[in-house]
Formats: C-alpha cells, sequence, structure tokens
C-alpha cells in the first residue's frame, strides 16, 4: 500500500496520469483525492473516518477477495494515515 499513489479520503489507489482525480474548485486537477470524494473544491460527503470505511469495506472485500471485517481492521489502521482524516482539527 506504501508505493501506491492513493487518494488521501478513502485510499483508492490512483496513478500520476489517473482521471479520477477529484476537481479544485478552478477545475484544476486535486492530486490528493479522487473524484469520488473531492470534486468542485470540496468533499463529495460529509463523513466520518468511519463512515468512510463502513462506505468502503464491500468495495475492498470484494476486490480483494476478503471478508468486510478483514477489509474494516485493514482499514482501520490505514486511513488515519490518510490527509483527510490528519488535517481534523
Amino acid at each position: 500500500m506504501e508505493n501506491e499513489k492513493r487518494c488521501q479520503s478513502c485510499g483508492m489507489p490512483m496513478s500520476d496520469r489517473d482521471i479520477v482525480y477529484g476537481k479544485n474548485a478552478n477545475g484544476t486537477a486535486n492530486p490528493d483525492y479522487c473524484s469520488y470524494c473531492y470534486n468542485h473544491g470540496k468533499f463529495t460527503s460529509d463523513m466520518t473516518m468511519d463512515q468512510m470505511i463502513e462506505h468502503c469495506a464491500p468495495h475492498l472485500a470484494s476486490q480483494e477477495g476478503m471478508s468486510r471485517d478483514e477489509a474494516r481492521q485493514l482499514m482501520k489502521a490505514f486511513f488515519p494515515t490518510l490527509k483527510r482524516w490528519t488535517d481534523h482539527h
């Protein structure tokens, strides 16, 4: 997980040429966040880190062939390192 560029909100992998980048208010790409999480200069949904984990667990579980509980545990360890969740004041 460490070497891949990932959305700093949901942890989704993104490449350097990725079209899934979110957009800033001025229309430029925001390389920190994917378009599912961030668009028009703001987050697309107002949710807590735990809510984001619950939202993402089924996707990760199905992609990686693991249980939702396993996916949840992985994300609970990883999400606190993401920019969106460390920038909270």
